[in-house]
Formats: C-alpha cells, sequence, structure tokens
C-alpha cells in the first residue's frame, strides 16, 4: 500500500497538496474517462475537510463555487477534462444519525458509475460504503494552520493516482 504523510505548517501548503491530488485525478480521468474513484476524507471537526475538499475540486477545472455539502449529503459536479464530462459528487455525512439514512438516501449506485464520489465523515456511514481507492486524514494540530494530512492508496486505482501525486509533489 502507498502512503505519503505531510505535515503542513500554513493552510496554502495543505490548499497545495489538495491542488496537486486534484491534478492527479484530473490526469487520471484524461486517461480513463470511463474510470471510477472513490474517495475517503476523515478527520474531526474543523480539521479542514470540506476546504481540502474545494480545492481538489476547483483544481480537477471547476470554476464556480463549491459548496459544503453539510445540509444536502451531496453536491454534484460537472467537470470537464480532455473533452470528457467527469461526474463529481461530495458527500458530508456528519448529520447523519445512522448507516441506515445512507442507504434510504439511494446514493450507492454513484458509487459504482464513472466519475468521483469524494466522501467527508466516511465512518458515519459503517461498512456500507465500497472500498475507497484513497483515504485522506487530516489532523489539526495545536498550532493553528497546521496540519498532519495521510494519504493511502487502497486499490489498484488508488497506487495509480498515488503515483501521479508523487510524480507532482
Amino acid at each position: 500500500m502507498n502512503q505519503l504523510s505531510k505535515h503542513c505548517r500554513q493552510e496554502s501548503e495543505t490548499g497545495d497538496l489538495a491542488r496537486s491530488l486534484g491534478q492527479a485525478l484530473a490526469q487520471y480521468f484524461k486517461e480513463s474517462p470511463d474510470g471510477q474513484v472513490n474517495l475517503a476524507l476523515s478527520g474531526e471537526l474543523g480539521a479542514g475537510k470540506t476546504s481540502f475538499a474545494r480545492s481538489l475540486i476547483q483544481s480537477m477545472g471547476h470554476l464556480g463555487k463549491v459548496k459544503s455539502p453539510s445540509y444536502a449529503l451531496c453536491e454534484p459536479y460537472s467537470i470537464a477534462v480532455a473533452q470528457h464530462s467527469i461526474a463529481v459528487h461530495h458527500f458530508d455525512l456528519f448529520r447523519m444519525r445512522s448507516p441506515l439514512e445512507w442507504q434510504e438516501a439511494g446514493f450507492a449506485d454513484l458509487f459504482t458509475t464513472p466519475g468521483l464520489c469524494l466522501v467527508e465523515w466516511p465512518e458515519k456511514a459503517e461498512d456500507t460504503l465500497p472500498v475507497f481507492d484513497l483515504s485522506i486524514s487530516i489532523t489539526a494540530l495545536p498550532i493553528e494552520c497546521e496540519r498532519e494530512i495521510h494519504i493511502a492508496a487502497h486499490s489498484p486505482t488508488g497506487q495509480i493516482i498515488f503515483l501521479k501525486l508523487e510524480s507532482l509533489s
């Protein structure tokens, strides 16, 4: 399993890492427009998951606002990558009270169709989500704006994207 740990001393460094991952994902989708990637984004409340997701989605080519999906559960985006439209679904499961809510919401099919599913608070759905290709864990440190970020690949697709990320870093 490929893993990366990065200590980010400033918010800009965290954004840079998110943008690099977004560029790696865009490269992957340029080569595999029918690919499907599931990405988990974990961390305590206020760790910076949504900010990380925002930088990642915008670096893939989304030109508009990236909203927090806290209340909607899912915010969909369509991103043009090399003359292909890539579906990106940004989930925030923080407000879920049980995994049953996730199942009843009817989003499971999005995890098997081409595109990117990015899930904040994946632990709220327990074992009802598919295996993630990549997991990102963000830990806020005692010094303001400092973060410890761990990225791990858990599948062959995740390893391909991870290698692209390493070449950009």
